[in-house]
C-alpha cells in the first residue's frame, strides 16, 4: 500500500484526522485576546497573561530564543496526549488530513500553501535539502554573509570542498539596507548561481531587505535561499512577495515548538529543480516498478522532500505553538516585540554600551547584541547569570564577540529593564 493512501485509509484508525490535535489546542487558560484587534505592546496585563502560559521556570530571565524557544503549556499538553493516544493503539498517526491542517497553519504564518511546506526537524536540515538539490557545477558561485549561523554555513562548505562551488561573503552593513543591496550585487559573476541568506541574522538580529534582494536575484537568474530561523514566529513573514524559492526555519526557536521540528517552504518553481536527494515512502506520488523499469514518480508536491516515519506528536505540538501564535496575532506580537528591542537598544545607548545591532528602527528585530569595554562578552555572559538571573547568548559569529538578548512575546519591558539593571552594575564592576 502507497503511504499517500495510508494517510486516508489511516483516518480510522487514529479515530480522526485532527480531533485530537483540535482538542489538544483548545485554547490557552485565561488569555483573553481581543478578536480582531490591536493589542497595546505595553498592555503589561495581557503579557503578563501570555507568561502564564509557560512553565519556563521564573528563577532566571529567559533571554534566548534566538537558540531555544521555550514551548507553552498547550503545545506541551498537545505532545503528551497526541503520544498516549498513538501508543495506545501503536500506530504513527501520519494521516493527509492533519498534515494538511498543520501545515495549513504554517502557510497562514508564512505567507504560502500548505502543498509547498515540508516537515524537517531544524532549519538546519532544510538549509541541506536546498543547498545539495540545487544543480550546482564546479566554479559556481554561492554568496552569503560572514554573520550566518553554523546550520547554513557548514553545507555550503561541504558541497565547496566536494563539488568545487565557490562559497563567496559579504559582511552586513549596519549603515542602510541599500548598503546590503549593494554589497551582494557588487560580488555577482556569470558563474554566480545561488544567494543563501537569513531573512534576520543570528549574530545581531539585523533584518535584510528580502523583496529588494529578491528583485536582484530575479534579475539576475539566481536561486535564491532563505534562513528563516531568526524570523518565523518573531515577526510576519510573506516568502512569496519576496520571491525567494525556499526558506527554512525551525520549530524550537521563535515559533515555540517542540524541540526537533522545523519548516522547509519550497516554491511549486523550484520543487522540480531541487532534488530530493533522500527520499522514501513519503516521496513517492504513485506506483513504482522494481522488477522491470525501477521507474517511480515523485510526490507532486513539497512532500517529495519528506520521507521515513516522523514523530508525529512533535508536529502537533507544532501545530499548537503556531496557533498560539496565530490566535495572539503576528503583528500584535512583531509590534510587542520590536517595542522592546527598540527599548533595550535606546537603554544600551544611553549606557554607553557598543551596540552590534543596527540602529535604524526598519533594520533591528528584538535580538540586540552588544558589548561593553571593561569586559569579554564570555566574562559579561557569566556574571550576568550569576548576579542577575540572566540566561543570554555569547555571539562569536563574524568575529563580533558580543552578547545577544534575544526578546519574544513572553517577556516584558521589566525584563528589559533587568538587562539593563545588570549591564549597567557590569559596567561599573
Amino acid at each position: 500500500m502507497l503511504r499517500r493512501h495510508f494517510f486516508r485509509d489511516a483516518l480510522a484508525v487514529v479515530g480522526g484526522a485532527a480531533t485530537l490535535a483540535v482538542a489538544a489546542r483548545a485554547g490557552a487558560k485565561g488569555l483573553k485576546i481581543p478578536e480582531g484587534g490591536q493589542i497595546d505592546p505595553r498592555d503589561r496585563k495581557f503579557w503578563q497573561g501570555v507568561r502564564q502560559q509557560f512553565p519556563l521556570t521564573t528563577k532566571k530571565t529567559y533571554l534566548n530564543t534566538g537558540g531555544l524557544g521555550p514551548s507553552p503549556q498547550m503545545a506541551i499538553d498537545a505532545v503528551q496526549e497526541k503520544m498516549d493516544a498513538l501508543e495506545a493503539m501503536s500506530e504513527v498517526g501520519h494521516t493527509h488530513d492533519l498534515w494538511q491542517e498543520i501545515k495549513g497553519s504554517a502557510g497562514r504564518l508564512l505567507g504560502c500553501d500548505a502543498d509547498e511546506l515540508v516537515y524537517t526537524r531544524n532549519t538546519t536540515e532544510g538549509s541541506n535539502i536546498v543547498c545539495n538539490g540545487l544543480p550546482l557545477e564546479r566554479g559556481d558561485e554561492v554568496i552569503t554573509t560572514t554573520h550566518e549561523h553554523v546550520g547554513n554555513t557548514i553545507d555550503w562548505l561541504a558541497r565547496q570542498r566536494r563539488d568545487g562551488i565557490v562559497v563567496k561573503t559579504f559582511t552586513p552593513s549596519m549603515v542602510s539596507a541599500q548598503e546590503n543591496v549593494e554589497r551582494i550585487a557588487a560580488l555577482i559573476t556569470p558563474r554566480t548561481k545561488v544567494l543563501s541568506l537569513s531573512h534576520v541574522t543570528c549574530a545581531t538580529g539585523q533584518i535584510l531587505p528580502m523583496q529588494e534582494i529578491g528583485r536582484l536575484a530575479a534579475a539576475h537568474g539566481l536561486w535564491y535561499f532563505v534562513d528563516g530561523a531568526q524570523s518565523a514566529g518573531m515577526m510576519p513573514v510573506d516568502v512569496r512577495s519576496w520571491g525567494c524559492h525556499a526558506y527554512a526555519t525551525s520549530g524550537h526557536k521563535w515559533l515555540l515548538g517542540p524541540k526537533g521540528t522545523g519548516l522547509l517552504y519550497v516554491s511549486r518553481q523550484a520543487q522540480d529543480v531541487i532534488e530530493p536527494k533522500f527520499v522514501g515512502a513519503y516521496s513517492a506520488g504513485g506506483a513504482w516498478d522494481m522488477i522491470t523499469t525501477g521507474e517511480f514518480t515523485f510526490e507532486k508536491t513539497a512532500q517529495r522532500y519528506e520521507y521515513g516515519t516522523v514523530n508525529v506528536p512533535l508536529f502537533v505540538g507544532l501545530g499548537a505553538s503556531m496557533d498560539f501564535l496565530l490566535r495572539i496575532g503576528m503583528d500584535n506580537v512583531w509590534r510587542h516585540n520590536h517595542a522592546m528591542g527598540a527599548a533595550l537598544k535606546e537603554g544600551l545607548n544611553e549606557l554607553g554600551a557598543e551596540v552590534l545591532s543596527p540602529q535604524v528602527s526598519e533594520e533591528h528585530s528584538s535580538i540586540i547584541t552588544f558589548r561593553i569595554a571593561n569586559m569579554p562578552y564570555a566574562d559579561l555572559q557569566g556574571y550576568l547569570s550569576r548576579e542577575h538571573k540572566l540566561r543570554t547568548r555569547g555571539i562569536y559569529e563574524g568575529g563580533l564577540n558580543g552578547l545577544r538578548i534575544s526578546l519574544h512575546l513572553f517577556n516584558d519591558f521589566a525584563d528589559v529593564e533587568r538587562v539593563l539593571d545588570g549591564v549597567s552594575a557590569a559596567m561599573k564592576a
